[in-house]
């Protein structure tokens, strides 16, 4: 039998149309899904991962994240992410991430799980005792300058303006004056 190329297809198309092998050539009705974010509530927050600022849309349903995506609004990013932000909903929902603060304490080799309240507490007796040991109330000089010199702060880049502005205004309030930001680093 002289098969040519046009001739094979015709008759691989015929045995499929008929063997049953699950072809079918009738017209299928498409449905649309309900979309998992129809209900949800949507806020916009900004990227963590790196100094660029890219905004990215959360949906939550009854405080849960059910979804996060670039926000197409943006003029950064124009919704468009990189990997890392891309794969930020599982920053939020991720069985592996801790739920308590751990704590190492000196000399010793484990971490233990303790309260936020604890851990809080622990944060605010450290820098009061560092801040007491190293505050400055005047220079060499004779000036007043009210300031430590015995902690630092490396600001986050994925804070927006106004958290920015509010944690200078903390951080300026303890007299710090060792403070850097990410983004110029």
């Amino acid at each position: 039998m002289d098969v040519n190329r046009r001739g094979f297809l015709k008759l691989s198309g015929a045995v499929l149309a008929v063997s049953g092998l699950g072809v079918s050539l009738k017209p299928v009705a498409a449905h649309a899904q309900t979309l998992k974010i129809k209900y949800a509530k949507e806020t916009t927050t900004v990227c963590p991962y790196c100094s660029v600022g890219c905004s990215i849309i959360v949906s939550v349903i009854d405080g849960k994240v059910i979804n996060t995506e670039g926000d197409p609004d943006s003029p950064i990013n124009q919704g468009s992410l990189c990997s890392k932000g891309g794969s930020i909903y599982q920053m939020a929902v991720n069985e592996n991430r801790l739920g308590k603060p751990l704590y190492r304490a000196p000399n010793t080799a484990r971490w233990k799980e303790v309260e936020w309240d604890w851990a809080l507490d622990k944060i605010a007796e450290n820098v009061k005792k560092s801040r007491d040991a190293s505050f400055v109330k005047a220079n060499k000089k004779g000036e007043l300058v009210n300031r430590t010199e015995g902690i630092a702060s490396v600001g986050s880049a994925a804070m927006d303006l106004e958290e920015c502005f509010t944690y200078q205004k903390f951080l300026r309030g303890l007299g710090l004056v060792y403070i850097e930001h990410q983004a110029r680093i």
